[in-house]
């Protein structure tokens, strides 16, 4: 959802996966980000990679940060992929208006697709950085993906602001904590 930090968390995947000397190809789709709207990152990397495109059943990874989110999204993940979620759920605008009800059973839901829930704002909020449920989430990426956590650091002390560096790498490290 537009705000949760997203593209931030992009970025800090692709600068990871560019400094390990793969090529990356990044797409964003903002949508309606501003109203709480839905925004999705897509990087696809490897030796060559031609299309930034991701087409159903393709990504060998997939992070939602918001539990619908990830049940609208699963389509995209392949068999034997690995889904992390953070285990909030955002209440949409059409379910607030009264145009839409929620999904039953989200969690269980979640269960069966075998996602691995992260409870990414109370972990951010322990680290000391709130706003970091980001980097949390992409600290439990790290733990699914080849690179070192010393090139995930790197990229996070590239991409975030100064001050908050080490409440960021903390959000990180603790990320990879729960997912593992």
């Amino acid at each position: 959802m537009g705000g949760q930090g997203t593209i931030l968390a992009g970025n800090i995947l692709a600068m990871t996966a560019s400094e390990a000397g793969l090529d990356v190809k990044v797409s964003e789709i903002h949508g309606m980000s501003q109203r709480g709207g839905s925004v999705s990152t897509i990087i696809r990397m490897g030796e060559h990679v031609d299309s930034m495109i991701c087409d159903p059943g393709c990504a060998d990874v997939l992070v939602a940060f918001e539990a619908i989110e990830a049940l609208r999204n699963q389509q995209f993940l392949k068999k034997g992929g690995k889904l992390f979620v953070n285990n909030e759920t955002i209440v949409p605008v059409p379910v607030n208006i009264g145009n839409a009800t929620m999904p039953v059973d989200i969690p269980g839901k979640l269960d069966a697709i075998g996602a691995v829930k992260i409870d990414a704002g109370e972990i951010a909020r322990a680290a000391g950085s709130p706003r970091s449920t980001n980097v949390v989430l992409v600290g439990a990426l790290s733990t699914a993906l080849p690179f070192a956590v010393e090139e995930w650091e790197d990229a996070i002390r590239h991409r975030v602001p100064p001050k908050t560096i080490e409440a960021n790498l903390e959000a990180f490290a603790r990320g990879r904590a729960a997912a593992e």
